[in-house]
């Protein structure tokens, strides 16, 4: 799908919000208050909505770079998805071993065997590979 920009209304956007790399946070701030200032608006022309994926770019290279989200591990997905669900260990029991075993999984005492991680995507309708 190709969509036209009119480039002489996208010029004008660029000139007057000056997108460039983000280098510090003042920066990051003057770009987040462009991104607010933009998605605020009830509807969106082509040229604006152009301009908010680029301040998006930019944003996330920065963000990555200075704010990185560690990697969750499967025992932390696994007591993410209990307690978003508002669960309790013992509604694990059977999908995943005795109670025991539950128990041991969800402390990190035992380690997420291939087997369970499958029951357990199956059960949390996830890719069984967030538990592995």
């Amino acid at each position: 799908m190709n969509i036209t920009i009119e480039k002489t209304v996208y010029g004008q956007l660029l000139a007057k919000s000056q997108p460039k790399p983000i280098l510090n946070e003042e920066d990051n701030d003057l770009a987040l208050a462009e991104v607010d200032f933009l998605m605020s608006k009830e509807e969106l022309t082509v040229e604006e909505e152009t301009l908010l994926s680029l301040w998006g770019l930019l944003i996330e290279e920065y963000e990555s770079k200075y704010y990185p989200i560690p990697e969750a591990t499967p025992q932390d997905v696994l007591l993410h998805l209990i307690e978003v669900r508002e669960l309790k260990q013992a509604d694990l029991v059977g999908v995943i071993g005795s109670k025991g075993v539950v128990s041991e999984v969800v402390n990190g005492k035992r380690a997420i065997s291939k087997a369970q991680a499958k029951a357990l995507g199956e059960f949390f309708n996830v890719n069984p590979s967030v538990f592995i």
